[in-house]
């Protein structure tokens, strides 16, 4: 009888284990959550400049000399920034002895390639005035050009050199300055490499004015830029790893700055931030609503007999490839990069040179599967000294307006401090975008079919699995 009580006993705690396990694995935890609405930053009031500020103005720098006179201190903290001096500080890297900078200053991607040499068009979005090549004064303040973030972006536009275009109204703009708008920031973030959305895979002019269901944040809630991207004495935070190496997560901008890690109801999906970005779910496709370049062959260029076109073929630029609405590519990211190719590594040119390499793996505990843009490029390099070479293009003497190719890399090895043996061919490159913006609402975000099943997205052998973490188990723990 006492047998027969025992196996009756272990018989309903298992029936109980079967019901209620399951349950609360479902049900909402009751732990305190963040309320998100507390990590965004105070917005004072607006001042109006049109009383307090009198022109006439003849230059951009007279106008940074009257913002000054109230801010005295500004233009010294931008000329403590990235946005500044594009480039970060020295940092070892383990393939060259040394130190470096890494950055649009110095460094190369595979779109317009670099702007040494080529500040005319490039420094077009550099936050200052002037920079027309090395002797460039980061020192002078007056050089800093404070409407390019603060000025109604109607009436205010930058030009060669960084110059305000010669339409411009020095004095209304200075008078409409206010805090920075996605406006402001869009201006070159939006149409960075070139054009609307060219660059980034989910950045692009949509996001003036956005949706809901395109960015929940800046279409949903109107965010500005910088309520997300910190700011504290012009320092902002969210550095773009793709022109650095490392990055310190004090730096950042991180989606748990706001949110909790644990927010969704169902623990299974909750389960997964400890492998899975955020992005990676709430960022389901990228060239949403506007194309983006994923493929640019800069070896067809100076041609005269492909017929033109802004998303084809441009005879200054080469071919190009765009795609929109398409599944981004998943990796293993830590927030650094494994590899950033510096200007004199050697190459190989009978397979792809990554431009940069995100840092991470599956046995990283700190990696994440993470979205990205990847974009392929056909660039010059030169074929005796196997490395990748930068051509003078935009200056008068550049290939926009000479077509020649030989006399392009020659100045721009000049320029940048490579030798050039005189031989020349084109190679293949691949250049890693991390994808972070235009989050969706939390309805259209990835449900688990996406990614687990014979359909999904991901390709699980490729990030260290054996199979799908559903069938074989994830990195933490058997099931994910």
């Amino acid at each position: 009888m006492k047998k027969q009580n025992r196996v009756w006993i272990i018989g309903s705690l298992v029936t109980l284990a079967i019901v209620i396990v399951p349950i609360a694995i479902v049900l909402p935890k009751n732990s305190q959550q963040i309320d998100p609405w507390a990590g965004l930053p105070l917005h004072l009031p607006h001042t109006e400049h049109t009383a307090i500020i009198e022109g006439p103005f003849e230059t951009g720098a007279d106008v940074t000399r009257v913002c000054m006179e109230c801010h005295e201190d500004a233009a010294y903290e931008i000329m403590g920034t990235s946005h500044w001096t594009w480039e970060s500080e020295p940092v070892e890297v383990p393939w060259r002895e040394g130190t470096f900078t890494i950055g649009k200053k110095n460094q190369i991607n595979n779109f317009c390639i670099g702007i040494q040499g080529n500040q005319k068009k490039c420094t077009t979005c550099h936050i200052g005035y002037g920079w027309e090549d090395a002797n460039f004064d980061f020192e002078d303040p007056v050089n800093v050009d404070c409407l390019a973030c603060h000025a109604d972006s109607n009436l205010y536009g930058k030009g060669d050199y960084g110059y305000p275009l010669e339409a411009v109204d020095l004095l209304a703009a200075a008078q409409s300055v206010s805090n920075p708008t996605r406006e402001n920031c869009g201006a070159c973030h939006f149409d960075g490499g070139g054009g609307n959305a060219v660059k980034h895979g989910e950045l692009n002019e949509h996001l003036y004015y956005p949706v809901e269901n395109l960015d929940v944040h800046m279409g949903g809630l109107d965010f500005q830029c910088t309520d997300c991207h910190l700011t504290e004495d012009h320092q902002i935070q969210g550095r773009l790893v793709a022109d650095n190496y490392q990055i310190a997560p004090d730096e950042q901008v991180f989606c748990t700055n706001c949110h909790d890690l644990d927010l969704h109801e169902d623990e299974r999906v909750n389960a997964h931030t400890r492998t899975v970005a955020c992005q990676t779910c709430h960022i389901p496709d990228i060239g949403t609503q506007e194309a983006t370049k994923v493929y640019w062959d800069w070896s067809t260029a100076g041609s005269d007999d492909i017929e033109e076109n802004t998303h084809t073929y441009l005879k200054i630029k080469g071919s190009f490839e765009y795609d929109t609405n398409f599944t981004p590519t998943y990796a293993w990211f830590n927030g650094n990069l494994e590899y950033r190719y510096l200007l004199g590594d050697k190459i190989d040119p009978s397979k792809p040179t990554m431009i940069n390499l995100p840092a991470g793996d599956i046995k990283d505990p700190t990696a994440l599967i993470f979205p990205f843009k990847v974009h392929i490029a056909n660039q010059p390099y030169d074929s005796v000294n196997n490395y990748l070479l930068q051509p003078l293009t935009a200056r008068d003497d550049g290939f926009w307006t000479t077509f020649d190719w030989p006399s392009a890399l020659e100045i721009g090895a000049e320029i940048t401090g490579l030798d050039y043996s005189g031989e020349y061919g084109f190679t293949e490159t691949w250049m890693y975008w991390p994808v972070a913006h235009t989050v969706r609402p939390a309805e259209k975000a990835l449900t688990c079919d996406y990614c687990h099943g014979s359909d999904g997205r991901m390709d699980w052998e490729a990030l260290g699995y054996y199979g799908d973490p559903i069938d074989w188990g994830g990195r933490f723990r058997e099931t994910n």
